[in-house]
């Protein structure tokens, strides 16, 4: 085993909220008392931090793909990883040496297994200790700049302990209601925990009022500046290029000193949404950034699972594309079929679905109805909570023709050889875990 691979063991050793929801485990008096013990880690270099229901991974990913660009040497903190834990704690350019792993390790097990007592005997938990991590690879890298990606709300997340040049925070939607809320302004109040005191920050569109009230408000009680993307863009328009799988997009807006023009790999009408928040932030934080490095950023982005397209697959030939997408709300998932209708018109395409068992699967089971061949229905793997019977029954109830199957590991083999002796498109989405299974079977097929 790597020397990752034996970290990622001791990790799994805590409670990880990730695969085990619990509540009454969020607070910042653990994560703060273990960066006091590694000399605050967390303030090695001036930071970004993106919270959000829906794009933070996105716009995480296009920020640090242009200040990468512009010559600087960055950290990128997101989560959930595909398939390599490291993409959690990488580079835009992508992981970072062993080395820097492996010193990060050494410096990191050693003393947290001397700690005899965590603060009011609250034991430390997995997010914690890997946003710790974090802390300890991007100061073992001498990283210029890091941005970090909230990991759930914001107020009481792990991440909550940086202080950072800039707060940004995407479009909030009803998600994880157990633990942030049941009202969309319940959950915009935690996720406004991040905004710090006389720090700008950035507000995407917003679904209602009441939510850029709650974020204004909180804004104005801690002096910082705030702003609303969707007020300093004046232009905004896209097209798709189907030969070459790309994006073009157009900007205009007071921060820029000419419309920033460029074709993008992540696709997607709220990637231009995405893209716009990123160009803002770099410009405020850098008014004299050239547009031509905030477009070379932009085109060079990537992120794995976000309408991520594959084609020429061993052993499935026969797929013309393999459409993968960790799509898990109604919104991000009318986003998705939105992209997908735009790039294949009405050709229809196979469904390969799975959500966690906290997701609204009744209302987006409905979403489905009439644009898809065949649905296959199963679990996201082992590692979420799931419900396959509450899927089925919801399925049904949306009067969908489907195949279901608790042995994920099974339908995903049917689906992708179906697809492939069909010569279809196959869209896998509903949840990053099943995306994670389908990119195993792949890759194993590949060897």
């Amino acid at each position: 085993m790597t020397a990752i691979e034996v970290f990622e063991d001791w990790l799994n050793t805590y409670l990880n909220f990730e695969s085990t929801p619990q509540k009454d485990i969020f607070w910042l008096d653990t994560i703060d008392f273990l960066c006091k013990r590694f000399e605050n880690p967390q303030d090695y270099a001036p930071c970004i931090h993106i919270a959000g229901s829906k794009g933070k991974g996105s716009v995480s990913k296009l920020i640090s793909s242009i200040l990468d660009e512009a010559g600087y040497s960055v950290g990128l903190y997101s989560s959930p990883h595909i398939i390599d834990f490291r993409e959690r704690i990488s580079s835009p350019k992508g992981f970072f040496s062993e080395e820097i792993y492996e010193n990060a390790i050494k410096e990191m097990v050693p003393n947290i297994e001397s700690i005899m007592n965590y603060p009011a005997d609250r034991a430390v938990t997995w997010f914690e200790l890997v946003t710790l991590f974090s802390f300890l690879v991007f100061r073992q890298a001498k990283v210029d700049w890091s941005v970090f990606e909230v990991g759930l709300g914001g107020r009481l997340d792990a991440t909550n302990v940086i202080r950072p040049k800039l707060c940004c925070i995407t479009p909030i939607e009803l998600e994880h209601t157990e633990f942030l809320g049941d009202t969309v302004e319940k959950i915009a109040a935690e996720k406004a925990g991040i905004i710090k005191n006389c720090t700008p920050v950035l507000i995407a569109q917003q679904q209602s009022e009441s939510v850029k009230i709650v974020f204004r408000e909180k804004a104005i009680t801690r002096h910082a500046p705030f702003y609303f993307v969707e007020d300093m863009i004046k232009n905004a328009h896209y097209s798709f290029d189907d030969e070459n799988k790309k994006m073009n997009i157009h900007l205009e807006g007071e921060f820029f000193n000419r419309p920033i023009e460029t074709d993008m790999l992540m696709l997607g009408k709220v990637q231009i949404q995405n893209a716009a928040m990123a160009a803002i932030a770099i410009k405020k934080l850098f008014p004299n950034m050239d547009e031509a490095i905030i477009e070379r950023g932009l085109s060079k982005a990537k992120l794995p699972g976000r309408f991520e397209i594959l084609d020429n697959l061993k052993g499935f030939e026969g797929i013309k594309y393999l459409i993968l997408d960790g799509a898990h709300t109604c919104n991000s998932i009318k986003g998705t079929l939105d992209t997908l209708n735009k790039m294949f018109g009405d050709e229809k395409v196979n469904l390969l679905f799975a959500c966690a068992a906290d997701k609204d699967i009744k209302d987006i089971s409905k979403l489905f109805k009439y644009r898809f061949n065949h649905v296959y229905v199963t679990k996201p793997g082992n590692k979420k909570q799931s419900n396959i019977e509450a899927e089925i029954q919801a399925f049904k109830d949306a009067e969908i023709d489907f195949t279901a199957d608790a042995d994920f590991k099974t339908i995903i083999k049917r689906a992708l050889k179906e697809t492939s002796e069909r010569n279809q498109v196959l869209l896998v989405t509903g949840s990053f875990y099943l995306l994670s299974e389908v990119k195993k079977i792949i890759d194993v097929n590949t060897k």
